[in-house]
């Protein structure tokens, strides 16, 4: 039987106690794994002085496929999202974050399959900001004849023709290889020509290559908004540059239910990081409260991704069916969130893999 070793990274606030949870379902499918367990984040700030170790990098590299429980970003002050740098350093440029309904979870929506992808090198992500009354700052307020104001800060939005090439060709690839039937490229390039402009030339470049086998179309961002609420179902596969996906995919996750069911992965050449969409919840950090389905939904997705398909597809069932029966399920997902019959995250867990057995 073969032996996966993979990369786990329990994260900070409930990531800890939502990431044993998601180990014992990944488990309980029979597949073999061999977890290098790793810290980051405000744990790892405390010990190493740093949010992200080298050792962290260097165990995902190594073994090309990491599963990660979410990490606190501090709000305007603090360490810069440890999220954003391992997408960076490990050139992670596709996110993907299907948005599909359950039965059983309180949404406003039925049928609901759609996949986002987001780039997540470039954009306004990329990190390049100055501060007010930088000497940088400064040189780009008296190159923009008079259009920024004195008293500004600064980002500057980067996207490059290689950026955009391969996450709309990854956005086809995935189209293709899993059944879906249409690409809709997401920008707002009726405002800012040069760069969602040349997001979506090239998107039409790419789009050509794979005409008669994948349809394509364009909606301007704040369209896509508007249309994601009133028809979702005209929609399958979308992609986008980093913002517009990081908002858009908020937006299709409370299509679906919220954040509490929404997996994520990022994937680059070669390596992947499997996460859930939310956050780190610290203030229910210890509680054992926290609805642990994102993060092994992750992990169905990472199952996918090595090969285990059969094992992934009875992770999904089992997680199905305990959302489906609503009897123990925590607090979110129930009719009621003050319901005193919610479990807990581990005993979610505990019925998930009682379907599995």
């Amino acid at each position: 039987m073969v032996v996966h070793t993979i990369t786990l990274i329990p994260g900070d606030g409930v990531g800890p106690e939502q990431t044993a949870a998601a180990r014992r379902v990944i488990e309980a499918t029979g597949v073999k794994i061999d977890w290098e367990v790793h810290e980051a984040g405000e744990v790892a700030m405390e010990k190493y002085g740093t949010p992200l170790p080298d050792a962290v990098l260097e165990s995902i590299r190594r073994n090309k496929v990491a599963l990660k429980g979410p990490i606190t970003t501090p709000i305007g002050t603090g360490f810069r999202s440890v999220n954003v740098a391992l997408r960076h350093a490990l050139n992670l440029y596709a996110c993907v974050r299907p948005c599909k309904t359950y039965p059983g979870v309180r949404s406003r929506y039925e049928n609901i399959d759609l996949v986002m992808i987001r780039e997540n090198s470039e954009d306004l992500y990329a990190g390049v900001e100055y501060d007010l009354d930088t000497p940088e700052a400064k040189q780009i307020i008296a190159m923009s004849n008079g259009k920024i104001r004195e008293d500004s800060a600064i980002s500057i939005k980067p996207l490059s023709i290689t950026g955009c090439r391969r996450i709309v060709k990854y956005a086809f690839e995935y189209a293709l290889a899993n059944g879906r039937s249409k690409v809709t490229a997401v920008a707002k390039a009726n405002i800012m020509k040069f760069t969602d402009g040349l997001f979506y030339r090239v998107a039409r470049e790419v789009a050509k290559e794979y005409e008669g086998k994948i349809a394509y179309d364009e909606v301007l961002v704040d369209a896509m908004c508007m249309q994601l609420v009133q028809r979702p179902e005209a929609f399958d596969v979308m992609v986008m540059p980093n913002l517009y996906g990081d908002i858009l995919s908020d937006l299709c996750a409370g299509l679906v239910g919220g954040l509490g069911v929404a997996p994520g992965a990022n994937i680059g050449d070669g390596v992947a990081l499997f996460e859930p969409t939310h956050g780190s919840a610290p203030k229910y950090k210890g509680m054992n409260k926290v609805n642990p389905t994102a993060l092994i939904l992750s992990g169905m997705l990472m199952l996918r991704h090595i090969g285990e398909t059969e094992a992934a597809d009875r992770l999904e069932r089992a997680v199905a069916e305990v959302i489906a029966e609503g009897k123990y399920v925590t607090y979110d997902l129930k009719a009621d969130r003050n319901d005193p019959t919610a479990v807990g995250t581990q005993e979610m867990a505990d019925a998930i893999i009682a379907k599995m057995k």
